[in-house]
């Protein structure tokens, strides 16, 4: 299905489009054909990030200056991308996260995640979604959500509180807005390592190496194929998927969540004595 004509005539916009799992969706989108728009806070950043891939796809990328936190700067940013020409496609990515016990956060770093993540999503999707509405065009929005925005998580509590949210909206506006030609999904990934996430909420390689081993693959995901998963439902071959959540973690959450898989490191021996005991 991944054709180089996969998303002609598309135009997307990626939040948080200028590093890491923002950078390698938006390099994907563009070798399948689309226009990519790129947004965050540090303009060097994104120029550079501008000028590396339209050195390989000729001027089908650019960027905006914004900070999602603000809505009135997202209202500007998105009527000056419609002068343009309207987007058909949204992706959600901008995200702040940090490790913390939650007894130690201040009122201001709870703020600061919720505004990045859940209020700045909101803030995008509905200044796109009202001129799709007002223009009667299909669009789909996609937002990176994670698995703990519905089992919870200790040490990231303002994550998961802001990332279920986001889970909500999307949950909620598949239904108020599908039948006016917008698409909402969400994918959840597990660990991809980026340089600045894994800074954050990797401590040291030690524990990054945990993290691997209590994956049933035994290994993190690959940026492609997260990239793969995100092209796929933002094209039109996922025209019927709407309102969905879609997990990418090598079955992580689901090791974690059955009552008996720490089964999993009995040894061949515990087997046997136990099957001797029935």
């Amino acid at each position: 299905m991944f054709t180089p004509d996969l998303l002609n005539g598309k135009k997307v916009l990626v939040t948080g489009g200028g590093t890491g799992l923002g950078k390698s969706m938006s390099e994907r989108f563009l070798s399948l054909g689309a226009h990519v728009v790129i947004c965050g806070r540090r303009e060097d950043v994104l120029k550079e990030t501008c000028l590396e891939f339209n050195s390989k796809y000729k001027d089908k990328a650019s960027y905006q200056v914004c900070d999602v936190r603000d809505a009135q700067i997202v209202e500007k940013m998105i009527d000056e991308i419609w002068v343009q020409s309207p987007i058909d496609i949204l992706v959600n990515n901008a995200a702040g996260n940090f490790i913390s016990r939650t007894e130690d956060l201040s009122h201001r770093a709870v703020d600061i995640v919720l505004d990045i993540v859940l209020h700045g999503t909101v803030y995008v999707t509905l200044a796109c979604g009202k001129r799709w509405l007002q223009n009667k065009m299909k669009a789909n929005v996609l937002s990176i959500v994670t698995t703990y925005s519905w089992t919870g998580s200790a040490y990231v509590v303002p994550s998961a509180m802001a990332k279920a949210g986001v889970l909500a909206m999307t949950r909620s506006l598949a239904v108020e807005w599908g039948d006016r030609g917008i698409r909402m999904n969400a994918i959840a990934p597990g660990p991809f390592p980026t340089k600045g996430a894994w800074d954050r909420l990797v401590p040291n390689t030690d524990l990054g190496k945990v993290l691997e081993s209590k994956n049933p693959l035994g290994r993190h995901g690959e940026h492609i194929e997260l990239a793969n998963l995100v092209s796929f439902l933002v094209s039109d071959f996922a025209g019927f998927i709407n309102g969905e959540v879609i997990t990418i973690d090598g079955g992580e959450w689901l090791q974690g969540a059955g009552e008996f898989n720490f089964l999993k490191a009995m040894k061949n021996e515990d087997w046997e004595s136990l099957k001797r005991k029935k």
